[in-house]
């Protein structure tokens, strides 16, 4: 394959990256920096496309050789770290100074595998994931974490790179044809580091904003707060009419262009775009099985867009798993919605027969402390803990049913079969069709690759091949 292509939209320069409006745009750059207001109301044209500007189409890289399972992929990012040894790498034996009020051991529908009382929905889809119980990084700082299983990248480098999300949007925007952009963020940005890098504003994720599992799903630029759908309309058809300058030019290819993109945003705020985001179109009984809280209706907005062809959607966990005070009771809250939420959306996939092409990987930047601070001020919290913790993966190509590596007695570091960052992501990408030793363009031509090479100094234990 051709590991030096051209980049995104021809040409990259620092101008061309910050996305100034004088510069030739495709019509997807049109939509995402805002074509249509949340009124609905359209930005002058003029602006937008400079004149004797030739847009060329995009180019993104190509994918690796051979058939891709995995089409979409769902990253359920629990920021902040979920507990491990709470959650799904319970050690009953361990006594309460680590397990606190928790006793049982949950079993599931595999031989085998047991999970914390917290996840019974999950233990009757145990078949459907795999569990990796020894991954580790060593690193106990949120954003440094949070960069290095985003990127497998070492913090600290002199290049910022690009979250796995935004290389999906680079890869796979070639064959995606949705107005929908190819990396979508339900529904806040996490806010620890820049997921677009080097790549620039072009490959910036899309976040949704509003909640979903509110009345209505107010999705920023797409569904304007406050403004029903038929206003909306009546104020698109006052348009057209007062637009007689565009009427009169649609020869000019600048505004044909722009004509087009704008048609193309009012799909995407009243047509195909909007329905995809509106989830009264479910079954209120799916809606309840998904569960009616923030995160379960966010994995129901996930399955819409992985039924739209999005290849890469992150739900950032509301309100995030930071417990070093407070931690049982968040536990027990925040547990079973996470329960709730992942089992549906697993069982949900396969029951329409999408689970073995999307992907559906669970973790956060690291785990929490498996023995309990009961000392002020944290009074029975846990810490940021990056030496061993557990993610899950299930679809795409992944097998369920099956344990990766294993943590000592009390969970606190691995005894089996470390995974590493790049080993998880390298496992991705695989199963995604993208070459993972390509190179990346960098707007000033320096050489990065989506992934971190051994001669880097990258630890790797390989390819998570047993549950490939």
């Amino acid at each position: 394959m051709n590991n030096n292509p051209e980049p995104i939209g021809g040409l990259i320069t620092p101008d061309s990256l910050g996305m100034t409006l004088s510069l030739p745009m495709t019509r997807r750059d049109a939509l995402r920096v805002g074509l249509f207001s949340a009124a609905g109301l359209l930005f002058p044209y003029g602006r937008v496309f400079g004149a004797g500007a030739e847009g060329g189409a995009a180019q993104p890289l190509a994918a690796a050789p051979g058939k891709a399972k995995a089409r979409s992929v769902i990253q359920i990012f629990l920021w902040g770290g979920m507990s491990h040894s709470d959650t799904w790498d319970f050690k009953p034996d361990a006594g309460y100074d680590y397990n606190g009020p928790l006793k049982m051991a949950l079993p599931t529908n595999v031989d085998g595998i047991t999970l914390s009382e917290w996840f019974p929905n999950l233990a009757k889809q145990a078949d459907k994931f795999s569990l990796i119980r020894s991954m580790t990084h060593r690193n106990n700082g949120h954003e440094t974490a949070a960069y290095l299983m985003q990127t497998a990248h070492q913090p600290g480098e002199r290049l910022a790179y690009p979250s796995v999300g935004a290389v999906f949007a680079l890869f796979k925007s070639k064959d995606y044809k949705g107005l929908i952009p190819p990396y979508v963020v339900l529904t806040q940005p996490q806010g620890r580091f820049s997921e677009e890098g080097f790549l620039g504003p072009r490959l910036k994720p899309f976040a949704t904003g509003g909640d979903p599992n509110a009345s209505r799903f107010e999705v920023e630029g797409v569904v304007a707060r406050g403004i029903p759908d038929d206003r909306q309309k009546k104020r698109r058809d006052l348009l057209e009419k007062l637009n007689t300058m565009g009427h009169a030019m649609l020869s000019n290819p600048q505004i044909t262009a722009a004509e087009e993109a704008r048609q193309q945003a009012y799909e995407l705020i009243l047509g195909e775009g909007r329905q995809v985001f509106d989830l009264s179109r479910e079954k209120p009984d799916l809606r309840d099985r998904y569960g009616r809280h923030t995160f379960g209706q966010d994995c129901l907005a996930a399955r819409r867009m992985v039924e739209a062809g999005v290849p890469y959607i992150v739900i950032n966990y509301p309100g995030g798993w930071d417990t070093h005070k407070d931690h049982f009771q968040t536990m027990g809250r925040q547990c079973p919605q996470l329960d709730q939420g992942l089992a549906a959306l697993l069982a949900d996939l396969q029951d329409r027969g999408l689970l073995e092409s999307t992907m559906v990987w669970c973790c956060g930047e690291f785990g929490r402390g498996p023995k309990i601070d009961w000392q002020p001020p944290w009074n029975g919290g846990r810490n940021h803990f990056g030496n061993v913790f557990s993610a899950l993966v299930a679809g795409g190509g992944f097998k369920g049913g099956h344990i990766v590596g294993a943590s000592d007695a009390k969970a606190e570091e691995v005894k089996d079969r470390p995974v590493y960052p790049v080993d998880l992501l390298g496992s991705i990408y695989q199963l995604a069709g993208i070459d993972f030793t390509a190179k990346l363009p960098h707007p000033m031509g320096l050489e990065a690759h989506v992934l971190p090479a051994a001669s880097e100094g990258v630890k790797s234990a390989g390819l998570l091949t047993e549950i490939m």
